[in-house]
């Protein structure tokens, strides 16, 4: 009796362990299935990496008018916003692509099934059944390799993506973000590669043929295999026409058009490499966007380039005469600005300049004597003791310790502050800045964004500074004369736009005032003579120009040239022109001084005039008083006396070739026993004077010394004449 209950205790408990072991089983199976789901609903969030989701898109760089010339990229893109673009451009990708867009969640069914069958048929994985979303994720987030791990990965992320973003967001991001060949990424940047238009703009065939390429962009390529992406494109027409967005009608009508074709080559610019050059820097140091930022960023930036002027000068940068020197290898720089908005137009950084490397409008240099006008003459013409006429020394080693030079060895003993700066003369700018303060002189060259904190002697006055200064900084200093005096930073950049339109940046046109109209309007009528008839006449320009030439001594051999400069302006432009070579040795040297620079920018500014009438002459400024041209005393070689009869009177004339400048003074001396000469009389622009004889034969003796009356300065006397009636004299009259 126990034994049999015991066998039925067993059979129960068997009977309860089947019927444990499926439920354990299922309940097993049911919580990894329901993990699993939940994992693959869920988990994508860790393959989507929402940063990739903003494409790079590239900076655009563009003239005032519109006109782009660079751009700047990781992926040559510009994102577009569907709602832009008509209804069959959409609809030619889905078609294509993914016919069953609107109907999935992200994984279409139907087609990993098939993919699915494939692949176990062929023991590996060889078909993709990939959706847009798909597509979107693989591009963005993973490999391309055909494994079923990320393939997994791509279901997941793909499945996170439309959960947690529209079917348009979606589209938009495929669209803008696959390879379309050629180096162009994204539908807007395609369409205006190959049709050279805006994607918002294209045509049912162009929005198929860009269906069509997306699949292999090489295969299908419209410019290399143009018969094979016609094939390409109608089988899209045909899968709209199977998907019923379009009518076979529209179909066959759109299949029996052309590619239509209209590929846009960017011409190679090279001269524009140093101006893009400046704008790279500015975004940078200004603004603080980075190269890479810039490349990825999507901005969009108006410079002030005038494209003209830029390759004008980039031509005349080409011709070798300009360019003087022992061996090959000089280089120069230019730059050229609006005076009254501080505009960067032109920009020259090198010779053969190559975007990245050395852009020399931007290095520092030894400015020589081009610094004269900013840092000594005009500093002193805002004091009351110094004028245009105000009368300086001209002397050798007029301060023994520095020893100074002019550069032609030749010294006037006294000259015009005009004269001086006309000339260039070495000594009078040493004298003068000793004379005004080498601090005080620092503090207009600090207005003016010239600091010099490691200079303290008076070898600024001839533009010996320990760091130098750059042409940009030179032309700015320059541009303040004939902005009457108001100093303006210049730029390259005007406008920044954020890649969403907005404005992030407009260039300040803040001015200060640094010297008086007057002085500024002093230092354009002397600089305009110095262009004239002074150091900076070489070369032929018929339109107003002011500037002043500027060099320095070659370190390591006697007598020759490290820089030549010319610096200057017209009433619209301010221009700075350098010479040299990159390095300073006894093997580079120039053969040439200013006038080369001189003659490079007249012939540019040449050119300029032809694009666009400049000013022939300057304006001189309301309130302002104009500024007499200096006086050049003549010498006098051939004083002649003769006796004359006039009205029953007797007298004497003295004659003598002078100058045709009707302002010089003439004053006659009477030699005097004494030794001290008499001045008996004096006459304004003529050549001849009378004298009432008081005695008839009693020989007097006479000169005549011209005189400066806006220095006050005497010139040289003339050869003594004795003037004397005698007896043949008199029976001759």
């Amino acid at each position: 009796m126990m034994k049999g209950k015991s066998v039925i205790r067993k059979s129960l408990k068997c009977v309860q362990q089947n019927l444990k072991r499926p439920f354990f089983i299922l309940s097993i199976i049911f919580v990894m299935s329901l993990t699993g789901y939940l994992f693959i609903l869920y988990g994508g969030r860790f393959f989507v990496d929402e940063e990739k989701m903003i494409l790079p898109a590239a900076t655009i760089i563009e003239t005032a008018d519109g006109a782009e010339i660079y751009r700047l990229y990781e992926e040559n893109r510009l994102p577009i916003n569907i709602d832009q673009l008509p209804d069959y451009v959409l609809e030619a990708f889905v078609a294509i692509e993914d016919r069953r867009f609107y109907k999935h969640a992200g994984v279409d069914s139907k087609s990993v099934f098939r993919a699915i069958v494939k692949d176990i048929m062929a023991g590996s994985k060889v078909e993709g059944a990939s959706t847009i979303t798909q597509q979107v994720v693989k591009n963005l987030f993973l490999t391309h390799e055909k494994t079923w791990l990320r393939k997994m990965k791509e279901v997941m992320a793909a499945i996170y993506l439309e959960r947690h973003y529209s079917k348009n967001d979606i589209l938009e991001l495929y669209i803008n973000s696959i390879y379309y060949g050629h180096g162009v990424y994204g539908i807007e940047m395609a369409a205006q590669k190959y049709f050279s238009k805006s994607a918002r703009n294209l045509t049912m065939t162009e929005a198929a043929l860009l269906a069509g390429i997306v699949q292999s962009p090489n295969r299908y390529s419209p410019i290399h295999y143009p018969d094979k992406a016609l094939k390409r494109r109608n089988a899209v027409l045909k899968a709209m026409d199977d998907s019923g967005f379009i009518s076979t009608e529209d179909r066959v009508r759109e299949s029996g058009k052309t590619l239509g074709l209209k590929n846009s080559e960017k011409m190679s610019r090279p001269y524009l490499a140093s101006y893009i050059d400046l704008v790279t820097k500015e975004a940078a140091d200004k603004h603080h966007l980075t190269i890479n930022e810039l490349k990825r960023g999507g901005y969009r930036l108006v410079v002030n380039m005038d494209e003209k002027i830029q390759k004008i000068s980039y031509d005349h940068f080409k011709n070798d005469q300009y360019f003087p020197g022992n061996v090959s290898g000089v280089e120069g720089s230019f730059v050229m600005r609006e005076v009254k908005s501080g505009k960067i137009v032109a920009a020259i950084g090198g010779r053969d300049y190559q975007f990245g490397h050395l852009n020399r409008v931007t290095i520092k240099r030894q400015p020589g004597s081009t610094i004269k006008p900013i840092a000594v003459y005009a500093p002193a013409m805002m004091t009351e003791s110094f004028g245009p006429y105000s009368v300086i020394p001209d002397q050798k080693d007029l301060l023994d310790a520095l020893k100074i030079r002019n550069s032609e060895e030749i010294y006037s003993g006294y000259v015009s502050l005009y004269s001086a700066l006309m000339e260039s003369k070495n000594t009078s700018a040493v004298w003068l800045l000793d004379q005004i303060g080498i601090d005080y002189s620092k503090e207009y060259l600090k207005q003016l964004n010239i600091p010099l904190p490691n200079d303290h002697g008076l070898s600024i006055a001839l533009g010996g500074l320990k760091y130098g200064i750059t042409p940009i900084q030179l032309m700015d200093a320059y541009a303040t004369f004939p902005n009457e005096g108001k100093f303006q930073d210049s730029h390259v950049i005007d406008k920044i736009y954020k890649s969403n339109g907005e404005l992030l940046y407009q260039a300040n046109k803040k001015q200060v005032q640094v010297f008086t109209k007057q002085v500024a309007w002093n230092i354009t009528e002397i600089l305009s003579e110095t262009v004239n008839q002074g150091t900076a006449k070489a070369g032929f320009y018929d339109h107003a120009l002011a500037g002043k030439t500027g060099t320095t001594e070659h370190p390591h051999v006697t007598g020759k040239n490290k820089d030549i400069w010319f610096a200057g302006y017209t009433p619209e432009y301010a221009l700075v022109a350098w010479i040299g070579y990159d390095k300073s040795d006894q093997a580079h040297y120039l053969t040439g001084g200013s006038s080369y620079p001189t003659i490079l920018v007249k012939q540019i500014l040449t050119e300029v005039n032809k694009l666009e009438p400049l000013a022939k002459t300057f304006e001189k400024p309301t309130g302002v008083e104009a500024l007499e041209r200096p006086i050049q005393l003549p010498v006098i070689h051939n004083l002649q006396a003769d006796i004359e009869w006039k009205n029953f009177a007797i007298n004497g004339k003295l004659t003598w070739d002078g100058s045709d400048d009707k302002r010089v003074v003439y004053r006659i001396y009477q030699v005097d026993s004494s030794g001290i000469d008499r001045r008996v009389g004096e006459v304004i622009g003529h050549h001849e004077y009378r004298i009432r004889l008081p005695s008839l034969f009693k020989a007097k003796t006479y000169y005549v010394v011209p005189y400066d009356p806006l220095t006050k300065l005497e010139g040289k006397r003339s050869p003594d004449v004795e003037l004397s009636l005698s007896y043949d004299k008199l029976m001759t009259k």
